[in-house]
């Protein structure tokens, strides 16, 4: 599933032909994806001009001049193509050639732009939904979601004390949509390896023991070089267009490149690459999924 990095080069393709567009006209040409269209989903975007575009974790989202907003995500397998009015050329896509089976197209957006905003997906994992504006603290999608990695919320004080008295491991704490939004298996794996802590480590061990002056604890240095190694691997991949293993493309419809990055994710039974290790990277399953980390330094 896309992660924050690769939903937000989406978020920048897509910029261009919706910002400041009218939405002219919309085809719904299924009667759902993940979760079926509300009944007025059309009605309500149609003549609606986008105010912005945004992205709140793993989510896009779209605020529209009636102030509503269209909450749009990737799931598995979806991505947008924007094509030109004129030729009808492709002028970008995302994700892997299976996306460009016309028969997977099930939702486009006409945009005054001179631009066709294609959704496409095959595995019909993702899903929209519109919601108005002054109801987003009560939307059961985003309810209840941790700070933005990259927002100025996120630092080592608040996220030791969201770790604080935690019984699980770090590398689970940081998948937790309600410590840390948008972060997924690759980015963690990352900015674990960065700054040299196991995956294993309890995630209380970001805080101090709690003191009369300090009931929640203070963060600890680990907690600090971990926080720099979650912007560093964040801005560094957002800069490479994301990560393209099996799914991901940019707008330009060339392939994301930062997985060429990549210090120990899918590299199992390579050299470590901190220098003077010399260590191994290893894998194992963790709460379901692969992590990949090197025994030798990250303790």
């Amino acid at each position: 599933m896309p992660e924050l990095p690769e939903v937000e080069t989406v978020r920048r393709g897509l910029q261009p032909a919706m910002e400041g567009s009218k939405i002219r006209k919309v085809e719904a040409r299924r009667k759902d994806l993940r979760f079926p269209f509300q009944k007025d989903f059309v009605a309500r975007l149609e003549g609606q001009t986008v105010t912005g575009l945004g992205r709140r974790a793993k989510y896009l989202m779209a605020d529209l001049s009636s102030g509503d907003v269209l909450l749009m995500h990737l799931g598995m397998s979806g991505s947008f193509r924007v094509v030109a009015a004129k030729t009808k050329a492709a002028l970008g896509k995302f994700h892997h050639p299976r996306g460009e089976d016309r028969a997977h197209d099930h939702v486009v957006f006409h945009m005054s732009s001179g631009a066709m905003v294609v959704f496409n997906d095959p595995r019909r994992f993702g899903y929209m939904k519109i919601f108005s504006r002054d109801r987003i603290d009560d939307e059961p999608l985003l309810r209840g979601l941790g700070p933005e990695p990259l927002g100025n919320e996120f630092e080592a004080a608040m996220l030791a004390r969201a770790c604080f008295d935690k019984k699980t491991s770090l590398k689970a704490a940081l998948l937790d949509q309600r410590v840390v939004a948008g972060l997924g298996n690759i980015y963690v794996c990352e900015a674990l390896f960065r700054s040299h802590l196991s995956p294993r480590r309890l995630a209380a061990t970001l805080a101090t023991k709690k003191t009369k002056s300090s009931p929640g604890g203070e963060p600890t240095d680990h907690a600090k070089r971990l926080v720099s190694a979650i912007h560093a691997v964040l801005n560094q991949a957002i800069k490479a267009g994301g990560s393209s293993l099996r799914d991901h493309r940019q707008t330009s419809g060339e392939l994301g490149y930062f997985q060429h990055s990549f210090q120990v994710y899918d590299r199992e039974g390579k050299t470590c690459e901190s220098p003077g290790c010399g260590g191994t990277v290893r894998r194992f399953t963790q709460n379901g999924r692969s992590t990949f980390w090197c025994p030798k330094c990250q303790k």
